[in-house]
């Protein structure tokens, strides 16, 4: 069975924006180090696992309203506040200006995009993998999408870099987080997530979140036996959940990634040569893009005519 390479795009694209020095720039001076930075990562991983099909998740909505309104808080913090110097303004700029290039040159070397009205790249993946007949990788730096990983399924997990990345498996996320994928989305709502505004349990931390998960079947379970007097829950543990019993239930629904999204099938196009070196030499790209073009000719694409 095939096995399909998934993208969270924005993640990368961000990260370049950030890790690439922005002295790579066009010939009439842009920066253009979220482009080659997102080629590069893209060509490395497909030559690292040689997927047999590639797809990039998109953010159509990187900020639902409708998980703003269940936990208000959700990425607030990610809401750019320009500085009186301007400051943020002027990073926004260099990276907005760079986004349709990166979609541009997704298309020349034929990835399809896939986006989906109301929801993040992260629903996108996760319906992506619950679709595909096979194995799927897919490729982000959010500790969230850890929830998705079973047999089928694993995370290359890309928070310290590409070249550092993590394989998650079950088999690691149970030595390393000793958890078990259908309890991470429980793990991640107790001990909470400060990089997308949830703020967890107060006074719960990651160990006494993961022996909570461990112990009981679910966070109803958790909050029955809160309830209970009689139970072998702590007493400051108790107070601690009975506390929050409303944050659980809705920070449960905004972390629990959509799984049937009516997405289109990938489609995929020929690499078309003529647009790849166009854009190589317009944005001054270097090799970035011609190895994801190289990458998907030696997997038998055949170039468009130009």
């Amino acid at each position: 069975m095939a096995t399909l390479m998934a993208f969270d795009t924005s993640y990368l694209y961000f990260r370049a924006f950030f890790g690439v020095p922005a002295s790579f720039r066009s010939p009439d001076g842009h920066p253009v180090n979220a482009i080659r930075g997102t080629m590069d990562f893209i060509s490395r991983l497909a030559t690292q696992y040689g997927p047999d099909q590639l797809a990039c998740a998109w953010d159509d909505d990187w900020r639902p309203q409708w998980r703003v309104d269940l936990v208000p808080s959700y990425k607030t913090h990610r809401v750019a506040e320009v500085t009186a110097d301007g400051a943020v303004e002027e990073a926004d700029d260099d990276l907005g200006w760079q986004v349709p290039h990166i979609r541009a040159c997704l298309a020349a070397v034929g990835i399809p995009v896939i986006g989906a009205k109301h929801h993040e790249a992260d629903d996108v993946l996760a319906s992506l993998a619950a679709r595909h007949d096979g194995r799927t990788l897919v490729v982000t730096g959010d500790r969230d999408l850890f929830q998705l990983v079973d047999d089928e399924t694993s995370v290359v997990y890309v928070a310290r870099g590409v070249a550092k990345h993590e394989l998650v498996t079950p088999d690691l996320l149970r030595a390393k987080y000793d958890l078990v994928a259908g309890r991470y989305v429980d793990f991640a709502v107790l001990r909470g997530d400060p990089s997308d505004g949830l703020p967890g349990v107060k006074g719960i931390g990651e160990k006494s979140a993961a022996t909570l998960v461990e112990r009981y079947p679910t966070l109803e379970a958790m909050v029955e036996a809160a309830a209970d007097p009689a139970s072998a829950m702590t007493p400051s543990v108790r107070s601690k959940l009975l506390a929050d019993v409303d944050y659980l239930a809705r920070a449960r629904e905004v972390v629990t990634v959509v799984r049937d999204l009516a997405i289109p099938t990938p489609t995929y196009t020929p690499v078309d040569q003529g647009r790849v070196d166009d854009l190589t030499k317009a944005l001054s790209l270097g090799g970035s893009l011609r190895r994801l073009a190289d990458h998907r000719l030696a997997a038998g694409q055949e170039p468009s005519a130009s």
